[in-house]
């Protein structure tokens, strides 16, 4: 592709305020016009609204001279800096005919840029400039310098330069080593050949921070070798150099060591220097530069201790995350050295932040190893007692959620650690009335299955805290594990009598005289609002009358003494009534296999039946949420009082409801083990590109006779080795599905866009073909997008030869996961018709499938985030697919999502229940609930819902789309 020719392209490095086009820019005569004023700030409007107005494509010839003549010379700063500006974006040569431009794409001999004469005049200003003689308009102009890339410039003022490193001015010295570093990077041997040897003198007589910076910046580009040797006659002065330069010398120490390995031993010595830096930059980037270059121990214990102090020393959210991210990539190399940090690591926990210490947790439990369990668990306990400590207006956010966070590390220690199980159950314990009490519940549970050694203290310890759980939901789990463990003479006993005093006597409903002593305590404490007055001293001494209203506390004796069991019955929970009916079941079947005498036995059994006959009719007069679940109630019920009435039942029964739940539970924990201990293998074990006894074929050693036919077998695998894709096939499509046609064929102009999406960026690549035989000038693609979209960088406008071709690239911010549009128009104006031409572009739809990534949370979590979400959306089931978990498959498949609820794939039945979970890369939370059904009265076609819940609207409706779309789109009979 030939050169640019737009000024603006090529020249261009800065963004302007469009203040100045309110009401529209003047005409190129207006601000000739004003430009001659003797005002300056109408000399500055008139410049700006130039600079704006040749941004716009507008060239504005005459403007050039009338800067030259009226503003070049001026000693007003701001005109100063506009007139920079105005260097930077103003053409700077004679623009080619238009047959100069055919012969070049013809193939006839490229076209020559000519410098216009102008430019000399602008040249000697230039120079006046960097010999004036405030340094402050020197410096400046040294800056702008650095922008320029034209050789005809640089070259007369090159001498100015070099003297401008001599200046008194620490500002001038700077900038003027940028500047020499500038040209000699770009005209180095035509302008200035000695500009190393000279920055390299330059460097070991300068005193000033930023020069010496800038100097070495110029040497570690430009001439490494002498970069090596300044460094190596001032190691023991680095640190007093600041930090840009340290940061130049840990650059140059990875080039350096990259390409030559045998270099590092210079470089060690001002790496250990640099890791105690001041600068938490300097020590970070010392840091890994340390790892990267050398896997001693020593090295990896000085670079984990910087981490590790970098850790507890920064407040500042982001820099901790990043140094934690560093310290989870040291621990798969080096974890038995990061074992030695492990304390100091899990300082890290004092941070208000959760996501902070989510990340501690996860890299600490990855550390914990039999001989620092202990210590772990001391510290995780005491953790655990602070969360109730904290004062609720300030971290009630963080306990709840930290709370779960740390149970839910001791249940790993203790799952990995059984010693240490016994020290914090009962510690944990003690937590099942707090927020955490379902992750204690869950916690104490697995223990109990696990560790029969432990049941009867921790059973004798459930057994005394029953009273105090209040969630309903955790309740149900300590009745359940009453009733299942246990197994001796006490405990039977003290479960039972504890379960029926708390539960307390039939009948399960609010009776007349409470409801009617309620209503009138409510009236009461209506009537008895009263009105205080009183007098105050404020924070500054003075004195003031405060009125405040006091209401006494609504009166609820009746409810207040009864237990928090009976409260939950009463309050219609139905489900829970057929865990107690459950449970004082398994008791009473159980009693008299530990030694409980027969009439003990019946007194407990005519207990527990006038019990369950007292929860079925709560569940029938009781109006709650609940009210479905009482055709389940009522047969489990009338199944538990069966097998404590009948002989034959209770023979066919009683195996089965005092083991298989045991059996049930153990096969369920066994799973997950299995499940996570398989995971974290396939994580460890990396994917074998070679064998130790694979072949090497070189291909220049191979004989001739081998190459002579014309097809090479190992192309594929050199071309998979070299690009690290085993199929390039697939490679290819997966392009080719993001490559979206933007006008048609016959169209003049042919446009088609590859859209690349990186997170929260869009890149366009835009390939533009000219299909007819003039040349097009000012060629813009015009964007515009639809939803949470931002184009960044527009494009600029394109000169297109004839049947010549170009790529144009556009940016694009995405700010949240909903599904958004492209569209835009191009516009060309034909140099030989002199018309203007437009070509609607066709939509770029932007899938919500490029921003959503699988992610795994706790049910608990889930549940949390389900009923806090307001946005759902609910999909009705229509698939020609038959069988529920291949749906579910496809599902989970086509939105990329994780199914968080195992399925034994072997079980055959009618209906099918999952969670799914996905996060956006803009930290959204996507959640899906599956519930289908398989009818045999509709030919065996699936029927359901899908349910979508997130927080914002956007996720939810696209993702509600993008489910419809991928189940209506399936074949008859397909597998997926």
């Amino acid at each position: 592709m030939s050169a640019a020719t737009n000024s603006n392209e090529s020249y261009c490095t800065f963004t302007l305020a469009s203040d100045v086009t309110a009401g529209g820019l003047p005409s190129e005569e207006e601000i000739a016009k004003q430009l001659e004023s003797n005002d300056p700030k109408v000399k500055r409007h008139a410049l700006k609204a130039a600079i704006m107005a040749m941004l716009g494509g507008e060239a504005m010839p005459r403007i050039l001279m009338q800067v030259i003549r009226f503003c070049i010379n001026s000693d007003d700063k701001p005109l100063k800096k506009l007139c920079m500006l105005y260097w930077e974006v103003v053409p700077k040569y004679q623009e080619p005919s238009s047959d100069q431009i055919l012969r070049a794409a013809s193939g006839g001999p490229p076209v020559q840029r000519k410098l216009l004469p102008e430019m000399i005049l602008v040249c000697n200003a230039l120079m006046n400039d960097l010999n004036h003689p405030n340094e402050y308009v020197r410096g400046s102009m040294l800056r702008f310098l650095c922008k320029v890339k034209d050789e005809e410039i640089l070259g007369p003022i090159i001498p100015s330069i070099k003297a401008c490193l001599q200046h008194r001015h620490p500002y001038v010295r700077k900038n003027a080593a940028m500047a020499v570093f500038h040209a000699h990077r770009l005209h180095g041997e035509s302008l200035i050949p000695d500009g190393p040897e000279l920055v390299a003198t330059f460097i070991n007589a300068e005193t000033d921070v930023g020069a010496r910076r800038n100097a070495f910046l110029m040497l570690y580009n430009e001439s490494e070798e002498l970069a090596i040797q300044f460094l190596a006659k001032n190691l023991d002065d680095v640190s007093k150099f600041g930090d840009g330069f340290a940061l130049l010398v840990l650059d140059l120490t990875r080039k350096a060591c990259r390409r030559d390995p045998n270099q590092k031993s210079r470089f060690v010595r001002v790496l250990f220097q640099m890791l105690s830096s001041e600068s938490p930059a300097v020590s970070y980037e010392a840091a890994w530069t340390l790892i990267s270059l050398s896997n001693s121990p020593t090295a990896v214990r000085a670079a984990a201790a910087t981490y590790t102090n970098l850790l507890n020393s920064q407040n500042d959210n982001n820099v901790i995350m990043i140094v934690l991210e560093r310290l989870e990539k040291l621990q798969k190399k080096h974890a038995k050295i990061l074992q030695e940090l492990l304390p100091d690591i899990m300082r890290g926990l004092s941070s208000p932040n959760p996501d902070i210490c989510k990340k501690i947790l996860d890299v600490a439990m990855t550390l914990v190893t039999s001989k620092n369990v202990a210590e772990v668990v001391t510290t995780l306990k005491r953790e655990v007692s602070k969360t109730t400590q904290e004062s609720a207006d300030s971290s009630e956010d963080k306990g709840k959620v930290y709370r779960n966070m740390l149970i839910m590390a001791i249940h790993g220690c203790a799952v990995r650690f059984p010693h240490v199980a016994e020290s914090v159950v009962h510690t944990l314990m003690d937590f099942l009335s707090s927020d955490g009490g379902m992750q204690v519940i869950i916690f104490v549970r697995a223990i109990v299955e696990r560790y029969p050694d432990l049941r009867p203290a921790i059973l004798s310890k459930l057994i005394n805290t029953v009273d105090e759980v209040t969630n309903n939901n955790v309740m149900c789990i300590c009745l359940w594990i009453l009733g299942e463990y246990c197994e001796t003479f006490d405990a039977v006993t003290d479960a039972f009598d504890t379960i029926t005093k708390q539960l307390g006597n039939a009948p399960f409903i609010v009776q007349a005289e409470e409801k009617q002593a309620q209503e009138q305590a409510a009236i009461e404490a209506a009537k008895g609002r009263k009105l205080v007055t009183k007098n105050v001293i404020l924070a500054d001494g003075t004195y003031a009358t405060q009125t405040v209203y006091s209401e006494p506390k609504v009166s609820q004796s009746a409810l207040d003494k009864s237990p928090h069991l009976r409260k939950m019955i009463i309050e219609g929970d139905i489900f829970l009534g057929t865990i107690i009916a459950s449970c004082l079941t398994k008791l009473c079947l159980r009693a008299p296999d530990v030694g409980v005498d027969a009439v003990t036995v019946k007194s407990m059994t005519v207990k527990a039946l006038l019990a369950m006959c007292g929860i079925v009719k709560m569940a029938e007069v009781t109006v709650s949420a609940q009210k479905s679940s009482l055709a389940d109630c009522s047969e489990r019920v009338t199944l538990c009082c069966r097998a404590l009435l009948d002989p034959k039942a209770k023979a066919l029964l009683k195996q089965t409801l005092l083991s298989e739940g045991k059996h049930s539970f153990a096969a369920f924990l066994a799973h997950v083990q299995d499940k996570s201990s398989s995971g974290s293998e396939e994580s460890k074990d990396e994917m074998v590109s070679a064998q130790a006894d694979d072949l090497i074929h070189f291909r220049q050693l191979r004989s001739l006779t081998a190459q002579g036919g014309d097809l090479d077998l190992d192309d594929g695998s050199d071309l998979a080795r070299a690009t690290g894709y085993t199929d390039g096939g697939s490679l290819l499509s997966n392009e080719l599905s993001h490559v979206y046609q933007l006008s048609g064929f016959a169209d003049p102009v042919y446009a088609e866009a590859f859209v690349t999406v990186h997170e929260y960026d869009i890149l366009l690549e835009i390939l533009v073909i000219n299909r007819t035989p003039n040349t097009l000038a000012n060629l813009t693609v015009e964007l515009s997008t639809m939803g949470d979209m931002k184009i960044v960088e527009r494009p600029q406008s394109q000169t297109i030869g004839p049947l010549d071709q170009m790529t144009i690239r556009a940016s694009i911010k995405v700010s949240s996961t909903e599904t958004g549009h492209i569209f835009g128009t191009i516009v060309y104006e034909d140099t030989s018709t002199q018309e203007k031409g437009y070509i609607n572009l066709n939509d770029i739809h932007m899938d919500i499938m490029d921003y959503i990534r699988p992610a795994t949370c706790t049910d608990e979590i889930f549940r949390s985030m389900w009923a806090e979400f307001e946005w759902e959306n609910k999909v009705a089931i229509a698939t020609s697919i038959t069988d529920l978990i291949e749906f579910v498959d496809h599902i989970v498949t086509s939105t990329n999502m994780s199914c968080l609820t195992p399925h034994d794939r072997s079980e055959k039945g009618s209906f099918l229940a999952a969670n799914l979970y996905a996060k956006s890369v803009f930290g959204e939370d996507a959640l899906v609930n599956v519930s289908v059904e398989k009818k045999e009265d509709n030919d065996g076609k699936l029927a359901g819902y899908i349910r979508i819940r997130s927080k914002t609207q956007g996720i939810a409706l696209s993702l509600g789309d993008r489910i419809t779309s991928v189940q209506r789109g399936l074949q008859p009979n397909k597998k997926h």
